[in-house]
């Protein structure tokens, strides 16, 4: 199809200029979604690199992270530098002992340190309908071969910035020779103090001048100094408050990502003309194009697939990817022998406002308290049994007692939401990390398309003292921002401030609910979040009623947006997910998925799903204690879906069956992680291990 389509296709995606006449080839042209300058540089791989930022492997997992010589003005290249380093530490982990180094790192394969050099080209680009700028890079390494050109999608995982991917799809696509387009998705920090007026340039440095920068709020003047007038010292961020439900375009960043790839690679490898102008040589119809990354960027890359009726894309390999399926109830998925669970496909922003409202309280079960990992480290108790003693007397949990009280909210969460009992272990320290509670305050704005002054369910974004009061962002922080921050407070020293709270408006993990006069993580704005979310007051079981019920149907409208249609096109993919994944839950996203896609494409389905045991979403987090000895590292098996997609495309070798991958934790985190814990995606599973889609059920094995 790619070669058929290629004339018009040129002209479609804007790739280039010329009619495709007679089978000429057409000249190359800057994309018209590109908006403003190109910022271009070459990386030597000694002195710096693209992969790095000239620290070498030795010094991605090196501590301290490396310092700016002056914290409150620091350079591009330092920002360049920190924002590698902490990006690539935030998915990957390189404790000694986990596998970095023997089975995944930059020097795997690589040689050396494994820096890799080659040039860097970044944007700005736009989709229409929309002015919020979007963040785009190409990196095409000095050891890519025209005549055997390949391309690897690394759009960003969470709500990350442009480097968002750099350990995982970047890493892999760079060593393979690859070149490697990315994009910040409508995310990013994207930081605008309404304060100061300070928003960031593409390289993260500060201005408060009127020029492009990745996002200011929809305010002007005026508007700014009477919102800062009723609170100030606030912060606006791209993906919460850029009024544009940046997820609905994913899969058009990453295709357009995927065209401006191309117009880099003929600027540097095209035919000279003599007139400054360059013919096409480097087509889609002679480059291996794979659509990858984890996270968001995998859903955003499978999204692209869906889209992709140009024949851009060859693969899909994608590690736990963040996709809404459309909601099918035609079909049930079954765990072994367990209930058949029909309320699947529910949204990202359904199971997260349950997982900030109700894990507070499950977090102190007797079956999770005293058993989770760092649970007492990153948890208070006290606070705990206020959320459950607030739930109680709210009628949404049931118990005479904390305890009884916990467990039921336990309940709840794996009964009636559909949370699968694996995760039970890892949410207590997602919910200290306050990634429900993030997820529900960023989600909620973005797809409600509600700005920074609508202040949704009376949270808004700040830096917070001791005390939870908001203060000023220090110059130190603020400076750091885009390379420390992942996009979606708190991180990197902006909080979650809830304006409503008892008292004065506070950091949220520390306010008192007005309804309840006790410290309980601010559960009223928690609750107003999971209403809108689904549609009714869930404390007076009620329906909503005035604002609310219109930002709600806003809400749903812009869910319905993302939702994914499950129609691959006969691509060939391969989807890795870790069972006790505890941030995208595997009956709401992976799992129905599939399901969707054998009731879209039946037999013509290449989808292969690999569902792998004792791995979960953040890698990071292996290098904790009590986490190590029990999970490996789903990293590894990302880097093993590429392999084989890759394999499948390049040499026609078929792809395994779906299946269940039973790895074998350490236990004991002094032996290191070998090959004897990570048991391969097999060629030929046994049939007790085969995930199936028979007799309308998406059937898998225990």
């Amino acid at each position: 199809m790619k070669t058929l389509l290629q004339c018009t296709l040129i002209g479609a995606v804007t790739l280039t200029v010329s009619a495709c006449k007679d089978g000429n080839s057409p000249f190359n042209q800057l994309p018209d979604f590109i908006q403003g300058d190109i910022q271009s540089s070459h990386y030597d791989g000694m002195t710096n690199d693209l992969l790095t930022g000239g620290l070498g492997a030795s010094g991605l997992a090196s501590t301290p992270a490396p310092a700016f010589d002056d914290p409150l003005n620091p350079t591009p290249e330092e920002l360049r530098t920190l924002a590698i380093y902490n990006n690539y530490r935030a998915l990957v982990d390189t404790v000694p002992g986990g596998g970095y180094g023997e089975f995944f790192g930059p020097q795997v394969g690589n040689g050396g340190d494994g820096l890799v050099s080659g040039e860097e080209h970044l944007a700005y680009m736009s989709v229409e309908g929309s002015d919020v700028p979007v963040t785009v890079m190409v990196q095409v390494p000095d050891s890519f071969d025209p005549k055997q050109a390949c391309m690897i999608t690394a759009p960003s995982s969470g709500s990350r910035g442009i480097y968002g991917a750099i350990g995982t799809a970047g890493e892999w696509g760079l060593k393979k020779g690859c070149a490697v387009v990315y994009t910040d998705k409508g995310t990013g920090t994207g930081s605008h103090n309404l304060a100061t007026n300070a928003a960031q340039r593409i390289d993260g440095t500060l201005t408060q001048d009127d020029e492009p920068v990745q996002f200011r709020a929809d305010l002007d003047d005026q508007e700014r100094a009477d919102f800062n007038a009723k609170w100030p010292d606030r912060l606006a961020y791209k993906h919460a408050h850029s009024k544009a439900n940046p997820e609905a375009d994913w899969g058009r960043h990453v295709l357009q990502s995927i065209e401006f790839g191309f117009y880099i690679l003929n600027e540097k490898f095209g035919q000279e003309t003599g007139n400054g102008r360059k013919v096409i040589k480097v087509k889609p119809k002679n480059t291996l194009v794979i659509a990858s990354s984890v996270s968001n960027g995998g859903g955003a890359s499978v999204r692209a697939a869906e889209l992709d009726d140009s024949g851009l894309i060859d693969g899909v390999a994608v590690s736990e990817p963040n996709v809404n399926p459309q909601v099918d109830t035609s079909f049930t998925i079954r765990q072994g022998n367990g209930p058949a669970l029909a309320e699947h496909s529910r949204s990202l922003l359904d199971y997260t406002t349950a997982l900030a409202v109700y894990q507070g309280c499950a977090n102190i079960a007797l079956e999770v308290r005293d058993v989770a990992p760092l649970n007492a480290t990153f948890n208070n108790f006290t606070v705990a049994e206020n959320i459950c003693n607030s739930l109680a007397n709210k009628n949404l949990v049931s118990g005479a007692d904390t305890k009884e009280r916990a467990s039921d909210a336990l309940r709840i969460l794996n009964e009636e939401v559909g949370i699968q009992p694996e995760q039970n272990l890892l949410a207590p320290i997602h919910f200290g990390l306050a990634v429900a509670q993030s997820i529900s305050m960023t989600y909620a704005n973005a797809y409600g398309e509600a700005g920074v002054e609508d202040r949704l369910c009376d949270i808004s974004l700040a830096a917070t003292g001791a005390d939870g009061a908001v203060t000023p962002i220090s110059g130190a922080q603020e400076a750091a921002l885009f390379s420390a921050s992942n996009g979606i407070p708190p991180s990197a020293g902006v909080n979650l401030v809830y304006d409503k709270a008892e008292g004065q408006p506070t950091n949220l993990a520390a306010s008192a609910s007005p309804s309840t006069s006790q410290q309980d993580y601010g559960l009223d704005a928690l609750l107003c979040l999971r209403s809108l979310a689904v549609g009714r007051d869930i404390v007076a079981d009620e329906p909503l009623t005035g604002d609310a019920a219109d930002m709600s149907e806003r809400i749903a409208d812009g869910i319905e947006q993302v939702r994914a249609t499950g129609d691959l096109q006969g691509k060939p993919t391969v989807f890795v997910t870790g069972r006790a994944d505890a941030i995208l839950p595997i009956n709401h996203t992976s799992r129905p998925y599939f399901g969707l896609n054998q009731r879209v494409e039946g037999s013509d389905s290449k989808l292969r799903y690999y569902e792998i045991l004792n791995a979960h979403h953040l890698d990071v987090l292996n290098g904790f204690p009590g986490i190590a000895d029990r999970y490996v590292p789903l990293h590894h098996y990302f880097f093993q879906a590429l392999d084989l997609v890759w394999a499948n495309l390049a040499d026609k070798q078929a792809l395994p069956p779906s299946q269940v991958v039973r790895t074998v934790p350490r236990g004991n985190t002094s032996t290191p992680l070998s090959a004897d814990n990570l048991t391969p995606i097999a060629a030929s599973p046994d049939a007790g291990d085969l995930i199936l889609f028979s007799d309308d059920q998406v059937q898998i094995p225990d």
